[in-house]
């Protein structure tokens, strides 16, 4: 009887799980074996190399970051300001947001990894523009408020102040709403 080998999913699994938690100078083949359980035999079974599985990492990481993401939010948003809420909300989950952090840092030293995170911004501020232009019709405005969603999504875990008398969570929502135009959430 054969020896069942790690599947190629689990490899990359491991990979982005260790991306995120130490860089892409953390993501080894014998780092990510030892982690598997297993000896880094199997992985050139899938892999010619290092950087072979770092592009289906990419791949990975840009398909549920942005079709898997867009499809979810398609089937599952009543309308569609609920639809870019949700978007968001998969975008920047417990999940994908240290994945994602880890990407934004890798890609400040390399250009291909770079190009293809805006691409995968573009997708996203395509979806806010999409969503801001059905209820705005200035093209500034839609551009501005599309710009502010997508950093208050970025970089509100960073952000370390005080919201004297309101949740983090609370000042959270209103500024959707107030992005989004809605009246404010209940």
């Amino acid at each position: 009887m054969g020896t069942l080998r790690t599947p190629r999913e689990k490899w990359v699994e491991q990979g982005l799980r260790t991306l995120a938690e130490g860089g892409v100078d953390a993501v080894r083949v014998e780092a990510l074996a030892k982690s598997l359980g297993v000896t880094k035999g199997g992985f050139y079974g899938y892999f010619a190399d290092r950087d072979a599985l770092l592009t289906e990492m990419l791949d990975a990481w840009e398909r549920e970051a942005t079709d898997d993401t867009l499809a979810q939010s398609e089937r599952e948003a009543k309308d569609v300001k609920d639809r870019a809420q949700l978007a968001g909300k998969l975008t920047f989950s417990e999940r994908l947001r240290p994945i994602d952090l880890a990407i934004r840092d890798w890609a400040r030293r390399d250009q291909a990894v770079a190009e293809r995170l805006r691409r995968v911004d573009n997708t996203r501020m395509d979806l806010l523009r999409e969503v801001i232009g059905t209820f705005c019709v200035d093209p500034d405005e839609i551009e501005a408020r599309s710009l502010l969603a997508f950093c208050v999504a970025i970089a509100s875990p960073f952000l370390t102040a005080d919201h004297p008398g309101r949740t983090r969570a609370e000042v959270l929502a209103r500024a959707a709403d107030l992005l989004l135009d809605r009246p404010p959430s209940a």
